[in-house]
Parts: structure tokens; C-alpha cells; sequence
């Protein structure tokens, strides 16, 4: 058992290599865009659906809910990114269960590139929210003082997202790695659903995360009075 889908060399030329990070990734990104057309072509607004759509709804809803909660207004216009996200990393941790698999996410170039996206998706929500000016006054809050050290944190937590997300995953092929060595066949399928279960704790945090940075970069540049505080001051 590899310990990375790095590892694995399907074909080489040269410098340029094809290994099974980027196989995986791409047949993911496959089994994504065909299965979500495949859900959606039949989508009714009625009272009859498809079991198909009724799990579609009952994710997208879900999801929906968890952007609201950390403080998001409107999550219909961040969810096609964090759902994306969130299933990605899900379907990539589930996929363990096919024999021959290698999840892409045990690779620092994949968990680095999903942080990559989150560090620009970060500001470009950011900036279309409150425009350009107002989102670079909050590098400069609560002084400009604080401006290099507001610069170390959005650096510091993409790397942050990046390595939580490697560690994870391969602290778990590793460990199974070792039980498959060691002890008979029965204790590894344990410790394989345990992993998948794992995974799928690492998605929701790795997107929720996600949706934390994004709600901070739309409220940091905000200067609205709560509602309350406005009437207050508005009778006094």
C-alpha cells in the first residue's frame, strides 16, 4: 500500500509525469460533474420527485443551513463553491471502499491546492461584497499597526488548512497501512470504515472552515449598526 497516490507513476516523459494524484482527481471531478447532471436533468418543482432529487435537496439544504448558522445572510451565493468543497473532499474519502483506490486527498499537492482556492475565494467574496476599498481597510484593523500581522494570518491559516487536511489523511492510510501488516483481516475493515468516517468529519471541517474565513472577510469591511443599536440611538 502506497502512503501517497504521488507514488503511484502511470506514465512518464521526461519531466512530465502522470501519477495517481492527478488520475484520481480528474475521475473525481468526472464522477462529480456526470453524476450532477445526471441528478438534475429531471428536477420537478411538484409534489412528486425522485428519490435522487430528494437527496439532492436535503444536502443542498443542509448545506445551506450551515452557511446561514456561522453567519452568512445569503449562502445561495457561496454554496456552489462550498458545497463543491465539502463534496469533493466527502466523495474523495468514500471512495476508499473501491479496491484499487487511492484517495487524492493524501497528497500535499491536492490538500494544497484546495487551500490555494479557499485563499483566493477568500477575498474575491470579500471584494465583490464590499468592494475593493472596503475590504483592504480590514488589513488595517483595529490599527494599521496590525496591517504585516492581518498579512501573517491569511498566510499562515491556508498553509494551516493544507496541512490539517494532508495530516489527516495520511496519518489514516498509514495506521491502516501498519494494521494490515500486523493482525489478522478483520481489525483493518474496522479501522477502514473508522477512516471513511474520518474523512467525512475532515470534508465538513475543511468547508466549514472555509465558510468561518469567508464570513469574516464579508463582516470585517462591514460598518452597519445593528438594527437594535440604530433604533436606540435613533429615540435617544
Amino acid at each position: 500500500m502506497r502512503l501517497s497516490p504521488d507514488d503511484w507513476i502511470i506514465w512518464e516523459y521526461g519531466f512530465i509525469k502522470l501519477n495517481g494524484t492527478i488520475l484520481m482527481t480528474w475521475v473525481l471531478m468526472i464522477v462529480l460533474v456526470v453524476g450532477s447532471k445526471l441528478i438534475t436533468r429531471k428536477l420537478t418543482t411538484g409534489i412528486l420527485v425522485t428519490r435522487w432529487q430528494c437527496m439532492l435537496e436535503i444536502v443542498v439544504i443542509g448545506i445551506n443551513k450551515q452557511i446561514r448558522d456561522v453567519g452568512i445572510e445569503r449562502p445561495e451565493k457561496y454554496i456552489s463553491f462550498l458545497g463543491t468543497l465539502f463534496l469533493f473532499i466527502g466523495i474523495a474519502s468514500l471512495g476508499n471502499i473501491i479496491p484499487g483506490y487511492e484517495s487524492p486527498t493524501g497528497s500535499l499537492s491536492t490538500t494544497a491546492a484546495l487551500a490555494l482556492s479557499v485563499f483566493v475565494a477568500v477575498p474575491a467574496f470579500g471584494i465583490a461584497e464590499l468592494g475593493l476599498k472596503g475590504y483592504l481597510k480590514s488589513y488595517l484593523k483595529p490599527t494599521i499597526v496590525m496591517l504585516p500581522f492581518n498579512i501573517i494570518s491569511e498566510l499562515s491559516r491556508t498553509l494551516a488548512l493544507a496541512i490539517r487536511l494532508f495530516g489527516n489523511m495520511m496519518s489514516g492510510t498509514m495506521i491502516l497501512a501498519i494494521l494490515l501488516a500486523i493482525t489478522p483481516f478483520f481489525f483493518p475493515i474496522v479501522m477502514q470504515v473508522l477512516g471513511l468516517l474520518t474523512g467525512m468529519v475532515q470534508a465538513y471541517i475543511f468547508s466549514i472552515l472555509a465558510t468561518v474565513y469567508i464570513a469574516a472577510a464579508l463582516r470585517s469591511g462591514s460598518e452597519k449598526k445593528h438594527p437594535l443599536e440604530h433604533k436606540t440611538i435613533h429615540h435617544g
